[in-house]
């Protein structure tokens, strides 16, 4: 998942803290799980909640939170940190890093990372909407008079959770952790109460349970993991936030804090139902005492309104860091907060992400249908985390073989067993997840496919820089005083914008400088050794690079200020030179026609690179130029 910023450099603050806002950022997901998990399992499809069956998944639920979280999450993956920073998109880079040069099997990784991706934005969507109508249906217990109003109370919510993404999660981050910290205490609480009174349940920690209950349900029991690994729902994020936390306070709250009272919880919801078997409805919200349920629905109700803001938040990151990586159109991004850099907030996105999101709680209507598609995505991106680890693992920590085949056919078992579950969800709603990734695949590979061929247009007709240069001696254009910086996506041919220039007004400045705009799509920020490239080629031109991370800010002007060139490079002295180019699709070669009318689509709808490079307007010049893919 993704940026969400501090306030603070990790070394300024101390570890109870981080831990303390770890515990609001990091497991907002996961820590609301227990409202539908058991749920799920146990609802109208899941199996019948006997005394074997209830041991049997909570011997599932234990393991999985003790062998996928805590095991391949928290010990193993988050060792995978690319420059501090982690997630789906970091682990992409370190693995394409690991695979450059290797011809298709570089290809296969990038693809591999974007899938993840994809899956992440499906998952983008339900979270929300689960979360926040298992937490609002809590309200049924109390009378069946709400009932009809669960599905307008949890639209309300999630209208003014997304009417509120414009001003930031500044003020509502300062509560996150300790509301978070409540709710874990709480669950641990109802938790502990049901165990008194069914402390059997915990024979449920023998594996041996487990077994049986996989041998004797047969099918109907390997379809149940696709309810399973909805207990591991948000396991993502305690690798996606190590940039802001580090490792150690995430280890310590999930060790100390978040795992004891998941588990607690469902352990105690299961003591309910070997009590209570016909209450598998709303296991947890049985378990709340009649008095307290307002209170406590208003509790689940914050909580699953942190975990909603938290993926909300990861979506605006990710997207930002698939612009800076060339795989999405530019899109306006505003930075709502002065001192936290991962506070973003893109008005397109959010406006993209609020109607799937209402979408979705239209189409499904309730948490138990909505489960139905929730499972897929989960266990799709952890499938593809544990591919890609193997990846880094076997090129960059060298591994030996028995240690790779031992992580590799272990967690492979498990991830593809998940994943293989929640395909046969597919009718009763796994596939609306698939296909908002599969749409999103496609806007992703056709704005990369796109722009390549734009590029090869353009350098087909182009000029060549070194002959450039040398024709310009030649032809002794009059020079204009200042300098002028062409931004190109290339260190050999010449930009369009110079060359029309030259073509229509015969005039070059004293200075010409060459800008190559380099997003570095294998780390998330670039030191400052690393900043930029300066060549002088000779008669007044120069070519420059800057380089950002896919977690940074471009900011080109303040770029330029800050190298060490002669003359200093004022910005309010320098004009910018850029193409606007106008594509059509007349030819009927190399790319579908339908993929070409998107990417012209998104092209003309792409944030102008005056306004997502910083470059001040008054100093800019547009030179249009036509291409035909």
């Amino acid at each position: 998942m993704a940026d969400r910023g501090t306030t603070k450099s990790k070394q300024q603050r101390s570890l109870p803290a981080l831990a303390l806002a770890a515990t609001g950022v990091v497991f907002g997901d996961i820590a609301t799980s227990p409202l539908y998990s058991l749920q799920q399992a146990f609802g109208e499809q899941g199996v019948q909640p006997s005394h074997d069956n209830v041991l049997g998944v909570l011997s599932l639920c234990l393991y999985a939170l003790l062998m996928v979280v805590t095991g391949k999450y928290v010990l193993i993956v988050m060792r995978a940190d690319n420059h501090g920073e982690g997630g789906m998109m970091a682990l992409g880079a370190l693995a394409r890093g690991a695979m450059r040069g290797r011809g298709r099997l570089t290809g296969l990784t990038i693809l591999l990372g974007l899938c993840g991706a994809a899956l992440f934005f499906g998952d983008s969507v339900i979270t929300p909407s689960i979360s926040v109508l298992s937490a609002v249906e809590g309200l049924q217990l109390a009378t069946p008079a709400f009932k009809a109003w669960v599905l307008p109370i949890a639209i309300m919510i999630l209208a003014g959770l997304f009417l509120l993404q414009r001003s930031g999660s500044s003020l509502i981050g300062r509560v996150f952790g300790p509301l978070m910290m409540v709710w874990l205490l709480s669950i641990a609480a109802l938790g502990v109460s049901a165990i008194v009174q069914h402390p059997g349940v915990f024979r449920a920690a023998n594996p041996q349970y487990a077994v049986l209950y996989m041998a004797h349900n047969g099918f109907k029991g390997f379809a149940s993991l696709g309810a399973i690994v909805l207990v591991l729902t948000g396991a993502e994020a305690l690798y996606a936030d190590i940039g802001h936390f580090g490792t150690k306070p995430i280890r310590l709250s999930w060790l100390c804090l978040a795992l004891p009272a998941l588990l607690l919880n469902y352990f105690g919801q299961g003591a309910l139902l070997l009590a209570q078997p016909g209450n598998s409805g709303t296991p947890f919200y049985r378990m709340v005492p009649h008095a307290l349920l307002y209170p406590m629905v208003a509790l689940a109700t914050c909580a699953t309104v942190i975990a909603s803001q938290a993926v909300v938040s990861g979506t605006f990151s990710m997207v930002r860091q698939g612009i800076q990586l060339g795989y999405l159109p530019r899109a306006r991004i505003l930075h709502t907060s002065k001192d936290m850099e991962g506070q973003i907030y893109l008005p397109a996105v959010n406006m993209l992400l609020c109607a799937a999101v209402m979408a979705s709680v239209l189409i499904f209507r309730s948490s138990q249908r909505l489960a139905g598609a929730y499972g897929i995505a989960v266990s799709g991106t952890m499938l593809i985390t544990t591919i890609l680890l193997l990846l880094v693992a076997t090129r960059r920590w060298r591994w030996g073989v028995l240690k790779l085949v031992g992580f590799g056919v272990l967690f492979g078992v498990i991830d593809g067993a998940f994943f293989i579950a929640n395909l046969l969800k597919l009718p009763e709603g796994g596939w609306f997840p698939l296909l908002l990734a599969a749409a999103t695949m496609v806007i992703m590979t056709t704005w990369r496919r796109g722009r390549m061929m734009v590029l090869q247009r353009l350098h087909a007709k182009g000029e060549k820089l070194d002959e450039l240069i040398r024709e310009t001696i030649k032809r002794c254009p009059l020079r204009a005083e200042g300098t002028a910086v062409f931004l190109t996506r290339s260190a050999r041919w010449a930009p369009q914008a110079l060359l029309q220039n030259l073509r229509h007004n015969q005039v070059l400045h004293g200075r010409n400088i060459l800008l190559h705009v380099d997003d570095d799509g294998d780390a998330p920020r670039v030191k400052s050794d690393r900043r930029s490239e300066v060549k002088d080629l000779g008669e007044g031109f120069y070519w420059i690079r800057l380089r950002f991370g896919f977690n940074e800010r471009i900011d080109v002007p303040a770029g330029l200020e800050a190298l060490d060139f002669e003359p200093a490079l004022n910005g309010e002295e320098l004009t910018y030179f850029i193409g606007n180019d106008k594509i059509t699709a007349e030819r009927k070669d190399r790319i579908w026609r339908w993929r070409k009318s998107l990417f012209i689509y998104l092209y003309r709808n792409a944030q102008p690179a005056v306004l997502y490079y910083g470059i001040p307007a008054p100093r800019l010049v547009e030179i249009g130029t036509k291409i035909d893919l």
